[in-house]
């Protein structure tokens, strides 16, 4: 199999190893492709092919929106069911490990809005579509125990604009990471915190 025929789950081999052999704390990161287009066909194994007609092709002026969008939804369907399978193997872990994750993309996509497609506009003018994005937390119960987080506060975050400038402060605050570069004013859970 050559690595364009891999997927995103291929992540996911080997993690419980990686934790068995674990000492102390452990962070992974995990980068996935993702739904990274004109491919969108190319990021999902066949069992997700769930909405159709797909565009199968990187050349988008040959296929429809409708085509494009199937194509790029059945990717969402696959992030979804990747992101799953990480809780799951995190749950496995709640024996040893507080467990948390944290998803997020690193840009959103267009699909034909406005006759753009794919993504990489200038922040100044580029559409909305390419510039909100997904950003996922789960928490265990453990984590939220152990960190004092109250979930109804980080819940109530959401309604808050957020933007990738938090991403490394909040990172620095779930991981209780202590220097002088961290903002709590850029920290999405810091509210949440005792």
């Amino acid at each position: 199999m050559c690595s364009s025929d891999l997927f995103d789950e291929i992540l996911l081999d080997g993690l419980d190893s990686i934790a068995r052999d674990a000492q102390g704390n452990l962070v992974l990161v995990l980068h996935t492709l993702g739904n990274h287009g004109p491919a969108y066909s190319k990021r999902y194994p066949d069992a997700f092919r769930r909405y159709t007609p797909t565009c199968d092709t990187t050349e988008l002026q040959k296929c429809s929106t409708e085509q494009i969008v199937n194509a790029y939804d059945n990717g969402l369907l696959y992030t979804d069911h990747l992101l799953a399978r990480t809780i799951e193997f995190l749950k496995s872990q709640d024996a040893r490990f507080d467990t948390a994750m944290l998803y997020v993309s690193d840009h959103g996509e267009s699909l034909g809005e406005r006759g753009l497609y794919l993504h990489g506009i200038p922040y100044p003018i580029a559409p909305r579509e390419q510039l909100k994005v997904p950003m996922e937390w789960w928490l265990s119960p453990a984590y939220t125990a152990s960190f004092g987080i109250d979930r109804g506060c980080l819940a109530a975050q959401t309604a808050r604009p957020w933007s990738h400038d938090q991403l490394f402060h909040s990172v620095l605050g779930l991981l209780d990471v202590r220097t002088s570069v961290y903002e709590a004013a850029l920290d999405v859970s810091a509210p949440c915190r005792r």
